[in-house]
């Protein structure tokens, strides 16, 4: 673990003011999951730290950063569209500066792709250099050329400046890295192997969270699982999230991703003793087929999974589960999907995360023969998109007529006048309230219920 020195920061900030007349202006963008998402709020405040404004507006920009996503082919083609449509408000304001990071970059083919063509970026660096980004904006102030930055595997650094996105729910990222080597993901590869945060750090976060005013705190983490490997404290996950349950006030505490392989009986009675975790938990299978799952090095089967489940349904009253669902891995068949629509069927999921598989060059699975035609695995989503939506406008329907404790995060989506929260079990309730109650525990009585959301009234 390396804590950050703020010289870096006070060093950048003479050499903007002496190069802009006013205070420069930076756009942030990023891609992907909730941990890309950390990574931008990390971002965005060490740019504040070091003097720049921020702004939603590209045009207005004096930095455009953008903090990329390899997980899928059609996040990298958006992130090599985006460059693409800077071209031209690059070559109108030549001193505009452009920055790539995140997981696409720690790619060699990424930079190289990167010099041949699109030459008007300006600074490339890897998730492994998030901490260095003064430095690196002051070298390519200072050289006048591009710059790209190799970074060394990802680690831990503590002391970075942090410009949070919201006001109600906060991300505490718990580790880096991943040592699944899942055989379709790119992640171990793009992130590094695991590396955990101290607990007394994680601790401190949360604290400093809490302080703030947030009511929800996600641990992030490719495998949170996993916690503790390496540190010289023996903790596990478990024994953090004791530590997190500890800390006083109204407030729920989520985390993910879990692999099911390393998701024990003991952290399911860890949840269940708990006061602030939420009773709901992602628990990503991927696969109903045995099979399949072994072709994509899940460790697990579907036994163990479907056992890990029925546990927790005896131990935690009422928990929730979603999940997440390749469709089309390579070699699929017409049985090993049925398989899977059956365990979707079994579990009774509150919320999917389906995707068609995707190809990533350098994953063992890109190499696997994929005879299976792509209108076939459309076909297949669209069987598990439909099995789905029943089972969620099955389950919602049975909170009708129920009063659910609701976290309010903002307005809602169907109409003018409605607030947006979400049940501790991770269900979106939309009602008619005023702003005021952004960021408050509220009790809301279920009126009706479509597939995706619940609608009521507050209580009274």
């Amino acid at each position: 673990m390396k804590i950050l020195e703020n010289t870096q920061f006070e060093l950048a900030a003479a050499m903007l003011q002496a190069h802009y007349e006013s205070q420069p202006l930076a756009f942030v963008h990023s891609y992907g999951c909730q941990q890309n998402v950390s990574d931008g709020e990390r971002l965005r405040g060490s740019l504040l730290r070091m003097g720049f404004g921020l702004t939603d507006d590209q045009n207005e920009a004096d930095l455009i950063l953008l903090n990329t996503c390899a997980v899928r082919e059609t996040a990298e083609d958006r992130v090599w569209g985006h460059l693409g449509a800077l071209k031209g408000l690059k070559r109108q304001r030549p001193e505009l500066m452009i920055a790539l990071c995140g997981c696409m970059t720690q790619r060699e083919e990424v930079s190289e792709r990167v010099r041949r063509s699109f030459p008007y970026v300006d600074l490339v660096f890897g998730t492994g250099a998030i901490h260095m980004l003064p430095q690196l904006i002051c070298q390519r102030l200072s050289d006048k050329k591009p710059v790209f930055y190799s970074s060394d595997q990802p680690r831990v650094v503590e002391g970075l400046p942090i410009e949070r996105e919201g006001s109600v729910k906060a991300w505490l990222p718990i580790m880096q890295g991943c040592d699944n080597f899942c055989s379709y993901c790119i992640v171990p590869y793009t992130r590094g192997r695991e590396v955990s945060r101290a607990p007394e750090a994680v601790l401190a976060e949360a604290q400093e969270i809490l302080a703030a005013g947030y009511r929800e705190i996600t641990l992030l983490g490719q495998n949170v699982n996993s916690y503790g490997k390496g540190l010289l404290e023996p903790i596990d996950f478990g024994g953090l999230i004791k530590r997190l349950d500890s800390l006083p006030g109204d407030w729920w505490l989520r985390f993910m991703t879990s692999h099911p392989k390393d998701c024990t009986e003991a952290l399911i009675d860890t949840i269940a003793r708990s006061r602030h975790v939420a009773r709901h938990i992602h628990l990503p299978v991927q696969s109903g087929s045995n099979r399949m799952l072994k072709a994509m090095n899940r460790h697990y089967t579907v036994e163990s999974y479907l056992a890990l489940i029925d546990y927790a349904r005896r131990t935690i009253p009422g928990v929730t589960f979603s999940s997440d669902i390749i469709v089309g891995f390579p070699g699929e068949s017409e049985e090993d999907f049925a398989a899977t629509l059956s365990l979707v069927e079994r579990v009774g999921f509150n919320a999917l995360f389906t995707f068609i598989y995707s190809k990533r060059n350098g994953t063992p699975a890109a190499d696997l023969p994929d005879p299976i035609a792509y209108s076939e695995k459309s076909a297949r989503m669209q069987r598990l998109l439909d099995t789905q939506s029943a089972i969620g406008a099955r389950l919602n329907a049975a909170q009708i007529g129920k009063t659910l404790r609701v976290l309010t995060e903002g307005p809602g989506r169907s109409e003018d006048g409605t607030l947006m929260g979400r049940t501790e079990h991770n269900t979106i309730v939309e009602f008619t309230g005023g702003a005021d109650l952004i960021g408050q525990f509220v009790e809301v009585t279920i009126e009706r219920a479509q597939n995706w959301a619940l609608f009521g009234r507050l209580a009274i």
